[in-house]
């Protein structure tokens, strides 16, 4: 099995942490956190670094595979670009839980995290560095962008696209045939019935836009 990090040791961390342990598909050997003492434990992983001892760790012992366990999209964008610009070899790999459900015709590019009873039903492109967490389901032929994120228990309908860094909050509903914009964040609970554009924080049964959303909020 391959040796990968996991950057981030929070408790979406630990959730993809406990994915990699029951999928078995990787060797875990830790985590990479700025913000965590070195040595201490997370799961029964150690905690190596930050990130800056990437390019090391990569030299000495050829480590160059790992995924980013940030949940705020903005952040985990941002980390995925300075882990590229640390150690330019470095690969991402997916974390997808046993027990989901996802179609052999769903599309699945790199760094994306999917939880415990995650759908993805036949002709869905999920983009890299996206979260489809637990039992959310996703329809037939959506398509779901980068650093996107999709929230427990969120039900998403079919030809649904979701825009770069946007995010679909606990329990929110979103019909068939709609397109949400860029960095826009619906509400949790919300019934999503009509188109949402850019930059908008939108919540409601049914969903309306209640404000812009400047990039970077870390609101969710």
């Amino acid at each position: 099995m391959e040796k990968v990090v996991i950057i981030g040791a929070s408790g979406h961390g630990r959730v993809i942490g406990d994915i990699l342990k029951k999928s078995g598909d990787y060797e875990l050997i830790g985590y990479i956190d700025s913000y965590k003492d070195p040595g201490s434990k997370i799961l029964d992983y150690e905690v190596l670094g930050s990130e800056e001892i990437l390019p090391k760790m990569f030299k000495e012992s050829g480590v160059s595979q790992g995924i980013i366990g940030i949940g705020d999209n903005y952040t985990r964008q941002q980390m995925a670009h300075k882990i590229k610009k640390l150690v330019p070899e470095f690969e991402f790999i997916n974390a997808i839980h046993p027990d989901s459900v996802i179609s052999e015709y769903v599309t699945l590019g790199s760094g994306i995290a999917i939880m415990a009873g995650v759908v993805l039903n036949p002709g869905t492109i999920i983009r890299d560095h996206c979260i489809v967490n637990t039992k959310s389901s996703v329809g037939h032929d959506c398509t779901i962008r980068a650093f996107s994120s999709i929230a427990p228990g969120v039900t998403v309908g079919g030809h649904v696209s979701l825009g770069p860094l946007s995010s679909l909050a606990i329990g929110c509903v979103v019909r068939n045939n709609i397109d949400i914009g860029e960095n826009t964040l619906i509400g949790a609970g919300s019934l999503v019935i009509r188109d949402f554009g850019d930059h908008i924080v939108a919540y409601g049964h049914p969903a309306k836009s209640m404000g812009n959303r400047v990039l970077g909020d870390t609101s969710v």
